[in-house]
């Protein structure tokens, strides 16, 4: 009876404090490192008190802790918007942001536990717009500095708004604009090459025009928008930019494509206009200086007439005959037969 009387107790004190033990641990939450809660109470709501780090207790049942991560987070968002000259533009950004920790109550409150989600797309997609927007498919590359400092400006300022710091905004994969011009010097060497080979198949035959025109093309733009880095004077603006480790990544629509195909191909017909003029122009020159000439030969043969009298003629006439006797000589089909002798012998008279 004793011995049954023991287990009774035992079992009565373990169950009493494997309730206890349930009771504290729903009494107590932790909250990592980089972290802060914010306390949900079903009679008062949304409590403005931010909870640190550490562990905490809270009522079971009644409250409820919502855990936020308040470190530095990346994020990349892709946005496909226009420049000013019309062409579409993909440009990617990364964000790195975290929540401002005293506001968490009302961001939890007026956004949810998904902020970014809601927030860093749409007020990104409308910052990117409206500053690329300002500047035509060239200047962002020229003038990417500017761009990604404007980006970084209104970005910052927008976002502040919704109670989210953020800590660095950039174009994708960065690079200063002396690497980006000393990575483009490095490649025009190469870049040069290349178009001159397939430039040189494509005339030889050995490359189908059709198949190989857009990679042909493609190579061009590369060239060009490397001699602009470079400070070399050219009057075609690139088509598509993709450099690797660099810090921006555009790539242009295929009606961009087809312009600067259709550009190209008129200043080609215009350099061709223009040298078809030039060469008028020579030819027209060339007629002139001819005609004058002839003119100022004409008078001194005029005036050496009117000097000499018709000395001038003969000796133009023995002259001539000079000539032609030298011509007549070289030619083996003429026979000389002297005046007045009769040279076929044994003909009939």
């Amino acid at each position: 009876m004793a011995a049954f009387k023991l287990f009774g107790t035992v079992g009565k004190v373990g169950l009493g404090l494997a309730i206890t033990g349930g009771v504290l641990n729903s009494a107590l939450y932790n909250v990592e490192a980089g972290h802060r809660a914010v306390i949900f109470d079903r009679f008062q709501g949304v409590r403005d008190v931010v909870i640190g780090e550490g562990t905490h207790f809270l009522i079971p049942w009644v409250q409820k802790p919502i855990i936020f991560d308040c470190r530095s987070r990346p994020r990349n968002v892709p946005v496909i918007t226009g420049s000013k000259d019309l062409q579409n533009v993909n440009i990617t950004l990364r964000i790195l942001f975290r929540p401002i920790a005293n506001q968490l109550p009302r961001i939890f409150t007026s956004i949810g536990e998904d902020y970014d989600e809601r927030v860093l797309p749409s007020i990104t997609t409308e910052i990117l717009k409206s500053v690329v927007a300002r500047f035509d498919a060239g200047e962002l590359i020229t003038q990417r500095e500017l761009v990604s400092r404007q980006v970084s400006e209104d970005l910052t300022e927008r976002a502040a708004t919704f109670g989210l710091i953020l800590d660095d905004v950039s174009l994708k994969e960065a690079a200063s604009s002396k690497d980006l011009v000393k990575r483009a010097a490095a490649l025009l060497k190469s870049l040069e090459q290349c178009l001159f080979s397939l430039r040189s198949a494509l005339r030889a035959g050995r490359l189908a025009s059709a198949e190989h025109s857009g990679e042909l093309l493609l190579v061009s733009v590369y060239l060009i928008k490397v001699m602009e880095w470079r400070g070399q004077p050219f009057p075609l603006a690139a088509v598509v930019v993709q450099i690797s480790s660099c810090k921006t990544h555009l790539t242009f629509g295929k009606e961009f494509t087809e312009a600067v195909e259709m550009k190209q191909v008129a200043q080609q017909e215009a350099e061709r206009a223009r040298f078809i003029v030039e060469k008028a122009e020579q030819q027209k020159q060339a007629a002139v200086i001819s005609a004058e000439g002839d003119s100022k030969a004409a008078e001194l043969i005029a005036n050496s007439l009117a000097t000499a009298g018709d000395g001038l003629i003969e000796l133009r006439k023995l002259e001539a005959a000079e000539d032609i006797a030298y011509q007549l000589a070289r030619s083996r089909n003429i026979t000389y037969l002297p005046a007045g002798q009769s040279v076929l012998l044994q003909l009939p008279q």
